[in-house]
C-alpha cells in the first residue's frame, strides 16, 4: 500500500514529462506532504489528533527516515503544541520529505529517475511513470467516491482532504463532475482534522503572500 504522501506525488506528477504539476516548492505541496506525513503517524497510532492539537502516544520509531524525523521532533516536546505548529515546522524540511517520497516511488519501480539535459547544457532530472496502474488506481478510488454517496473509509478521507487542498480534483473530475461534486468534495474535506488545518495554513499563506506584494 502507498503512503499519502506517495499517492500525492504520483497525482502531482505530469504523466508525459515526469515533472511535478505543482513543484514540492510550492505552498500547497509542501503544506500537503506535511500533512500526509502527519496523517500517516496518526494511522500507524504514534500520534493522536483532537480538534487543534497534536498528542504524542508513542515514540517507537516506525523504520521510515521522514516519519521517523517528524516523530522524532513532536516527540521532543515537552507538551502538546498545534497541529499548524507541527505543520509550519515540518515545512521547512520539505525537500527532504520530497527526496525520501522520490525514492520510494522509484525502488517499488513505480518511477524511474531520467537525467537530461536542455539545449545540451543545462542539466534536468525527470520522474516518469514505468507503471501508471498505481496512479490509475488511485484516481479510480477518488472519483467512485466522490461521484458516489459512500461512505469513505478514513484513509480515504485524509485523502480527499489533501487532494482537496492542491486542487487535484479538478484534473481527475471533468468540469462538469467538479461543479456538481464541489459541496460533497468541501463535506469529506472538512471531516479530517489535519486535512482541514492543511487547507487553513495554505489560504493563512496565501494571504500573506498576496497582502506582502501588495505592500510591495
Amino acid at each position: 500500500m502507498l503512503s499519502f504522501a506517495e499517492e500525492l506525488y504520483l497525482l502531482a506528477l505530469d504523466e508525459t514529462t515526469g515533472k511535478p504539476m505543482i513543484s514540492p516548492r510550492d505552498i500547497e505541496m509542501q503544506s500537503a506532504l506535511v500533512g500526509a506525513i502527519l496523517a500517516e503517524l496518526t494511522f500507524l497510532q504514534r500520534i493522536d489528533t483532537d480538534i487543534d492539537k497534536i498528542h504524542l502516544l508513542d515514540a517507537t520509531p516506525v523504520g521510515n527516515p521522514v516519519l521517523d524525523h517528524a516523530l522524532s521532533l513532536i516527540s521532543g516536546s515537552t507538551e502538546s503544541q498545534l497541529i499548524s505548529f507541527w505543520m509550519n515546522a515540518l515545512r521547512a524540511d520539505s525537500r527532504f520529505i520530497e527526496k525520501h517520497v522520490l525514492q520510494e516511488l522509484i525502488d517499488k519501480k513505480i518511477l524511474k529517475q531520467e537525467d537530461k539535459k536542455i539545449l545540451w547544457v543545462f542539466p534536468t532530472r525527470q520522474y516518469p511513470i514505468i507503471d501508471g496502474r498505481e496512479l490509475q488506481n488511485i484516481e479510480r478510488r477518488l472519483r467512485n467516491l466522490i461521484l458516489s454517496d459512500e461512505i469513505p473509509e478514513p484513509r480515504e478521507t485524509v485523502l480527499v482532504s489533501l487532494v482537496d487542498a492542491c486542487g487535484f480534483f479538478q484534473d481527475i473530475l471533468s468540469p462538469r463532475e467538479f461543479q456538481r461534486s464541489r459541496e460533497r468534495i468541501a463535506l469529506l474535506a472538512r471531516m479530517d482534522s489535519i486535512g482541514r488545518t492543511v487547507t487553513n495554513l495554505i489560504r493563512i499563506i496565501n494571504k500573506a503572500y498576496v497582502m506582502m506584494m501588495h505592500m510591495g
